[in-house]
């Protein structure tokens, strides 16, 4: 892949205001600043559009929502953009968009592309809330981590002797499963779950600190299904429990969730500590040094380092390259 794949960057676009650039490289959306960043930064770019292997439309919905653009006039402005390069090249027209990609991290450019339905049907989209509610397609699309970058704190390591709390989770009760996880188990003992974020108030850094001595991260959907916790926990060495239903999680037709997760379904919310404390003691420890092991291919760098999230995301296009035939 490294020696062979190509992408062309339509150079399109005016780059002060929706296009090219990325908003900013902090926050739980940082992931899509990032991308925009490397693949510039990367050998994979090509200037020469014969030579790609797929082809990168550069729009940034996390761009113009910081202008105050509305979800209608996003949709419009992306739908204008690529019926542009439809008219101006003649690569979407010969494969009708498969070999072509965008990314975006933030829930508003889910929401913002939707509404142009021969992006969403064709194109590879490369997004950080891939629940299938939003039409996400599994065997095309691509389930891009949420990663709050900089990370507070450093990274845990293997250290499971000293994490005390069975499960944490804190966090605001905006969807159905979160609600439910706070009702039945904030005032359990072995499990320290708070139906609100934790606040600043009560010491610096607390929340990330939690992290620290708890065996288990309780990761449930929010609003979207998709969470920043996810990545938290595997950079804080704390076994994330994935909560939710129809969920593809990031890179998961790269590597094994399986080995270094533990995936459950919304049901198991109410069985949720004993299924914790039936876990082995050797496989809680296989877990943990897994999750340690994960840690690089959740941190994104600048310029990119082999192994890491952009690269487990251009490893992803380069296998979704080869079903595309014309």
């Amino acid at each position: 892949m490294e020696r062979n794949f190509k992408i062309y960057i339509y150079p399109d676009g005016d780059p002060n205001t929706f296009y090219q650039t990325p908003r900013k490289l902090t926050g739980k959306y940082a992931s899509e600043g990032y991308f925009f960043q490397n693949i510039r930064e990367s050998r994979f770019q090509t200037q020469d559009p014969d030579q790609a292997h797929l082809f990168f439309i550069p729009i940034s919905c996390h761009k113009m929502r910081g202008k105050g653009t509305s979800y209608e006039n996003m949709t419009i402005i992306v739908e204008n953009y690529v019926q542009s390069l439809k008219s101006k090249y003649p690569y979407w027209n010969r494969t009708l968009g498969a070999d072509h990609f965008f990314v975006t991290c933030h829930d508003v450019g889910v929401r913002a592309t939707e509404g142009v339905l021969f992006l969403i049907k064709n194109a590879i989209r490369v997004v950080c809330s891939p629940s299938y509610d939003v039409g996400f397609i599994p065997h095309k699309d691509i389930a891009l981590p949420q990663v709050l970058q900089p990370f507070a704190l450093p990274a845990g390591g293997n250290d499971v002797e000293n994490r005390t709390t069975l499960g944490f989770w804190a966090g605001h009760r905006n969807s159905r499963i979160r609600v439910i996880l706070a009702r039945v188990w904030e005032n359990d003992t072995e499990l320290d779950i708070s139906n609100n974020r934790i606040n600043r108030a009560t010491g610096h850094l607390v929340y990330q600190k939690r992290f620290y001595g708890s065996k288990y991260c309780i990761c449930p959907g929010g609003s979207q299904v998709n969470s920043a916790r996810i990545a938290d926990s595997i950079h804080y060495g704390c076994i994330p429990v994935i909560l939710s239903n129809y969920y593809d999680l990031p890179f998961n037709d790269i590597l094994d969730w399986h080995k270094f997760s533990v995936v459950l379904k919304e049901q198991d919310v109410y069985r949720l500590k004993q299924i914790l404390k039936d876990i082995p003691d050797n496989k809680l420890v296989s877990l943990h040094k897994n999750v340690v092991k994960a840690q690089k291919h959740f941190q994104w760098n600048s310029p990119p380092v082999k192994y890491d999230a952009f690269h487990m995301v251009m490893y992803d296009l380069w296998l979704r390259h080869h079903v595309i035939k014309y």
